[in-house]
């Protein structure tokens, strides 16, 4: 079995041994704002606020592994045998290397490689607050002879337009321009811009050191009209660079430095800038600043001060450290990265202008950094409801750069609905995550425009934060069909079941009743009795509902078409029970006693498998247009039977509210990516990240992974262990200890800071229980119930026996 790479959770890392991963593994750097992903091959997809309207480098991700993309850096090491190219990253040269390694850290990629006598450490990352990507290259010389070390970075720029790069090959090309700027000392930096963007954004490539030479023409530095490949560019055997500009057509920026004759033992280091300013005189700044390795060395140390406050917001340590591991490192920083991306730009949603920032997927991607960055996820969460309508609906996407919004694939589809019937609920359920993680109740008060598509932003309707939920609740409750259950929409949540106007949604009415419920508990909170009587109706009502129409016999059904007829329903030959019409009725509490245990036991015998829960079964054998798009998967692939990871832990979740904590664990473990790292021939996707699906048990490929990282399984996840499975969940009145774990766990420990305040929680389980606290002493002193009380500062010690 093939090994490649290990955790390394003292130095928050993993670390891979073997550059010929199954496919392409990946990490994040920097945000938005500036950055993009990197790959293990040292490929990098560079944007600056919008990957579709202002992307800097072209990675084409369906590109073989062992091609150029994007970015790459060539080693030429001269000794008394001759000179030997390569590159450190293995692609594109693919000459063999003695060892290899490629950390992947929290925000920045590290490769530590050993070949043709040399040893490199290159270190990739964006400075915080930076417009720029670094790479600190250092090269030592492990050989007993005299060495000669030239590097040479190598960057392909793409059309700002994203999607215009790859289908204009006539005026894509006209427009495009390299130019280079000497300076007295020998330095050079290479400015790069699009022709209607050259006083307004213009790329440069740079280094700390004097350049020997350059290339800005791709064709010029491949050499002989491009039978030079990215393997070995002709202009790399000659003495020097061709200092080739390029007036038009396929831009590069290649520096040649010369680190000059290395003795044993000896090292040297350069630092190379890939950045973006309006102009060179307002990058001057910035490449001063990064010049300077010492400033380098500050800033790379001041990204890891960040992550060590971010992750120090809740820290676990249980019987189970692979869980640890997860729960301390690396899910969260996946959280943070979706937070940031959405599903945007990865190397599956490809950023060519598609999709944007998603209502629905933010929403619920920010209930996952909701513990570490509350203000932040605030701010994010005002954009999100300024894209939501006057109605109550919200439009599924916006972009980020022009906050122009769209009703996503809805648009494409005549004779369904335009909007998708979940989107503004899961708004609720983000505001009321940061009311009761901060208090902050004067939030509901604050004015926040609707969306319109014929309105200037400042003539649009405003209407308060709490005016824009009740709206979305208002919305849902009057939309009904059939069965007074809400309408589906294009879709809800699964995108991929498109039924004709007038079908019903049991995932809607279900997240309908739990957005209720949070939102009731806020309303009881800030006294607000006509909202409170509001709420109740709306939620008695909708489960009187729920209960009436969808119970199957043994399951509840997952969707009604307009005519009535079940989907997810014994009477189903294919698609007759759905995961989340399980879990959800116990999530919004509409299922009560066997309907929820039952319904739960259901899931566990006809959809579980031991690579997690499938999303439905039987998975539909054939195209039917009345389905959808989950017909266009074969069975076991993606949401026709395929183990979709985003829904597993809303099982878990439900599992933890009926008690079974030995249930939850396992579902939580199946779908642990660290616990495929030794099955990464089946599995194939990083082992440090939530992927967002895996081939089910219908399929020839069962267990294999695909779409890592930009999925709400890692907010969902995240929020199932530690605030079901470990039970430390915020309430608007402060901290709720509510265990459900497994009954062999003696103790556990978790550090969690609330509201200015440290708790240091153990919690103790002398009698094997899996749910159910008997008592908490908070500094000492027992207290009534289980919830903590609020303190603004200091340090608490609290310690829970169940």
């Amino acid at each position: 079995m093939a090994s490649f790479g290990y955790f390394d959770d003292t130095a928050r890392e993993y670390v891979i041994t073997n550059p010929k991963t199954p496919v392409k593994w990946c990490n994040y750097v920097g945000t938005l704002d500036f950055g993009g992903l990197i790959d293990t091959t040292g490929g990098a997809l560079i944007c600056r606020k919008d990957p579709a309207l202002n992307r800097i480098t072209k990675y084409i991700a369906q590109m073989p592994q062992s091609d150029f993309k994007g970015s790459t850096i060539y080693l030429k090491v001269t000794g008394a045998g001759g000179s030997t190219i390569f590159s450190p990253f293995l692609t594109p040269t693919l000459l063999p290397l003695d060892s290899f390694e490629c950390r992947v850290g929290l925000g920045y990629t590290r490769w530590v490689v050993e070949a043709y006598g040399v040893r490199a450490c290159i270190t990739a990352f964006v400075p915080a607050g930076s417009e720029v990507l670094l790479q600190d290259i250092q090269i030592t010389n492990i050989s007993d002879e005299t060495l000669t070390v030239e590097v040479i970075p190598v960057y392909e720029f793409s059309h700002f337009d994203a999607l215009k790069q790859l289908v204009n090959a006539d005026w894509v090309p006209q427009t495009m321009s390299v130019k280079a700027h000497y300076e007295a000392n020998g330095r050079i930096t290479l400015a790069q811009y699009a022709f209607m963007k050259k006083d307004t954004e213009v790329n440069y490539v740079t280094c700390d050191r004097a350049v020997a030479a350059f290339d800005g023409d791709r064709r010029v530095f491949l050499g002989e009209n491009e039978f030079g490949s990215w393997a070995s560019p002709k202009s790399l055997h000659g003495y020097l660079l061709n200092n080739s500009e390029s007036a038009r057509g396929d831009n590069i920026a290649a520096l040649q430095i010369q680190l000059g004759d290395l003795r044993p033992g000896q090292s040297e280091r350069t630092i190379t800038q890939l950045g973006q300013k309006s102009s060179l005189e307002a990058a001057a700044e910035q490449i001063d600043t990064y010049r300077d390795a010492a400033n380098v060395d500050a800033a790379f140390q001041q990204q890891a001060s960040f992550w060590d406050d971010y992750l120090s917001a809740l820290v676990v340590n249980t019987p189970d450290a692979a869980l640890n591991s997860m729960l301390n490192i690396h899910n969260p920083r996946q959280c943070h990265t979706t937070k940031n991306w959405s599903r945007y730009l990865s190397l599956y949603q490809l950023g060519y202008g598609a999709r944007g920032i998603g209502f629905r997927d933010s929403s619920q991607d920010l209930i996952g950094v909701m513990s570490h960055m509350p203000e932040q996820a605030r701010e994010f969460l005002e954009r999100l409801l300024t894209v939501q309508n006057p109605d109550g609906s919200a439009m599924h996407q916006y972009f980020p750069l022009t906050m122009e919004a769209n009703e996503g694939d809805s648009r494409e589809e005549p004779g369904h609905a335009s909007f998708y019937g979940d989107d503004h609920l899961w708004a609720v359920l983000t505001c009321t995550q940061y009311l009761k993680e901060t208090g902050d109740v004067a939030f509901l008060e604050k004015p926040l425009p609707y969306y319109s598509k014929h309105l200037k932003p400042e003539n649009r309707e405003q209407g308060s934060v709490l005016d824009h939920l009740m709206r979305a609740l208002n919305f849902t409750f009057t939309n009904t069909g059939k069965h007074q259950l809400p309408l589906l929409g294009f879709a809800d949540w699964n995108d991929t079941v498109n039924l004709p106007e007038g079908a019903e949604s049991l995932f809607v009415a279900n997240l309908f009743g739990r957005a209720v419920l949070e939102l009731r508990e806020i309303a009881a909170f800030i006294n607000d009795t006509q909202l409170t009587t509001t709420l109740d109706h709306y939620y008695q009502s909708m489960k009187a509902r729920v209960n009436e129409a969808a119970w199957d016999g043994a399951w509840w059904v997952r969707y009604f078409t307009a005519e009535g007829e079940p989907i997810g329903s014994h009477l189903n030959q294919h698609g007759s029970i759905y995961t989340n019409g399980q879990s959800w009725p116990v999530i919004s509490g509409f299922a009560e006693g066997e309907r929820a245990t039952g319904a739960l036991q259901q899931v566990y015998q006809k959809l579980n498998t031991q690579y997690g829960i499938k999303l439905a079964g039987p998975g539909y054998n054939g195209y039917d247009p009345k389905l959808g798009g989950v017909s266009t998967y074969p069975p076991g692939a993606k949401e026709n039977g395929g183990i979709f990871l985003h829904s597993n832990p809303w099982v878990m979740i439900a599992e933890t509210l009926t008690g079974n904590g030995e249930r939850a664990y396992e579902y939580y473990n199946q779908i642990n990516p660290a616990y495929h790292n030794d099955n990464i021939e089946v599995f194939e996707s990083e082992p440090y990240c939530y992927p967002q699906n895996i081939l089910g048990d219908e399929h020839k490929q069962f267990g294999l992974a695909r779409n890592a990282w930009l999925s709400g399984t890692a907010a969902w996840t995240y929020v199932a262990g530690t605030q079901y499975i470990l039970g430390i969940r915020p309430t608007i009145g402060g901290l709720m200890i509510d265990p459900c774990i497994p009954s062999d766990w003696g103790n556990y420990q978790v550090t969690r800071k609330f509201r200015g305040a440290t708790y240091n929680i153990e919690v103790l389980n002398p009698n094997e229980k899996n749910k159910g606290v008997s008592e908490v002493k908070v500094d000492g002193e027992v207290i009534q119930g289980n919830v903590l009380p609020v303190f603004d500062q200091g340090t608490h010690e609290v310690v829970v026996t169940l």
